[in-house]
C-alpha cells in the first residue's frame, strides 16, 4: 500500500509539475506577432490637439517573435474594447525579432525608425482599463490583452508590458 501511495504521489507531483511548467502564453493565439506592450497613458496632461497635443506619445508595440519568419503587417488590425480600430494600410515588414510602434497623431511612417502613425489625433486607449486586440488580415486573432491601471501598471507610469 505504501509503495502504491508513493507511486501515486510521484505521478500526481509529475502531473502538477507538467501543468505548472506550461507558460501562460500557451493559452494565447499561435502567431508570430504579439503585443509587446502599450503606453496607454501618454505622459503629461492628455491633449488631442493635432499640432501641440501628445497623442503621438500613446502607442502599442507589436513584435515579431518568430526566429525565422518575416511578417507583413498590411491588413493587420489593432482595436480596443469599444471597437475603435486601425488597419495597417500599407506593406510594413517585420523581420524576425523586429518590432513596430503604432503611435497616435500624425507623422511619417518609417521602417528604419520602427514606427507607424494612426494619422488620427484622438486618444484610443483608456487611462483606467481597456482591452487591446491584434487581428490577422483574415480576421483571426493574433493576440489579445486586457489591462487595468492599478492591476497591470503598479508603478503608474502608463506603460504595461505584455511580452518580453
Amino acid at each position: 500500500m505504501r509503495i502504491r501511495l508513493v507511486t501515486m504521489s510521484a505521478v500526481a507531483a509529475g502531473t502538477l509539475a507538467v501543468l505548472t511548467a506550461v507558460p501562460a502564453q500557451a493559452a494565447e493565439y499561435t502567431s508570430a506577432l504579439k503585443l509587446k506592450g502599450i503606453q496607454y497613458d501618454a505622459p503629461g496632461r492628455d491633449s488631442n490637439n493635432c499640432t501641440t497635443g501628445n497623442t503621438h506619445q500613446e502607442y502599442v508595440t507589436i513584435k515579431n517573435y518568430s526566429s525565422t519568419k518575416t511578417v507583413n503587417l498590411k491588413g493587420y488590425v489593432v482595436k480596443d474594447a469599444a471597437g475603435y480600430k486601425f488597419t495597417f494600410p500599407a506593406n510594413h515588414y517585420l523581420e524576425p525579432g523586429d518590432y513596430v510602434k503604432l503611435r497616435g497623431g500624425h507623422g511619417t511612417d518609417s521602417d528604419a525608425k520602427n514606427v507607424v502613425y494612426r494619422d488620427n489625433c484622438n486618444f484610443v486607449w483608456n487611462n483606467d482599463k481597456d482591452t487591446v486586440f491584434l487581428k490577422k488580415p483574415s480576421g483571426a486573432g493574433a493576440d489579445t490583452h486586457a489591462y487595468t491601471k492599478g492591476g497591470s501598471d503598479p508603478d503608474g507610469n502608463g506603460y504595461v508590458k505584455f511580452h518580453s
